[in-house]
C-alpha cells in the first residue's frame, strides 16, 4: 500500500479522528483503538481490528463499507449520516466543537440546550464561548493563565 491518501480517505480520516479525540467519558482521555474495537464487538457490531481502525483514522482506508461506519457511529453516539451527509456532518461537527469546550456540568447543560440548532447558530455559539474563554484567561485545557 502506497503512502498516497485519497481525498475521500482524508475526509473520512478527519471525521473518524475527530470522534476519537472528542467523544470519550468525562475525566479520562480518548478511547484507544483497542477499546473502540472491543466496544464495537461488545455492542454486536462487525469485527474490527485496532489496525483497521488506525487505517481509517489516518486515511489509508477510504471505503470501509456502511456496516463499519454505522458501527463506529453507534459506538461514538453520532448518527451514521455524519459520514455521508454534508449538512448532517456539519451539524455534528458543530456539536463536537461544543463538546470539546464543555467538560463540566454547567457548560454541558448549555450544550444540551443547543441540540437541534442549525450549524450556523452552533458556530456562533461556539465563537461566543471561545471569546468568553479568552476574556476569562482560559487556555485550551481549561486552565487559567495563572495555573499554567
Amino acid at each position: 500500500m502506497g503512502g498516497e491518501v485519497s481525498e475521500e480517505g482524508r475526509a473520512l480520516a478527519e471525521k473518524v479522528d475527530r470522534l476519537f479525540r472528542v467523544v470519550h467519558p468525562e475525566g479520562r482521555g480518548p478511547y484507544s483503538l483497542r477499546e473502540v474495537a472491543r466496544g464495537i464487538a461488545d455492542m454486536g457490531g462487525p469485527a474490527m481490528s485496532p489496525s483497521f481502525l488506525h487505517q481509517l483514522r489516518n486515511g489509508q482506508r477510504d471505503n470501509p463499507g456502511i456496516k463499519y461506519l454505522k458501527a463506529i457511529a453507534d459506538f461514538f453516539g453520532v448518527p451514521p449520516s455524519y459520514f455521508f451527509d454534508g449538512e448532517e456532518g456539519r451539524r455534528v461537527d458543530a456539536e463536537l466543537s461544543l463538546l470539546e469546550s464543555m467538560r463540566d456540568n454547567q457548560v454541558r447543560s448549555v450544550a444540551l440546550r443547543a441540540s437541534g440548532l442549525s450549524s450556523e447558530t452552533l458556530r456562533t455559539v461556539q465563537a461566543f464561548i471561545e471569546r468568553a474563554r479568552e476574556l476569562e484567561g482560559l487556555n485550551e485545557n481549561g486552565q487559567s493563565r495563572e495555573e499554567v
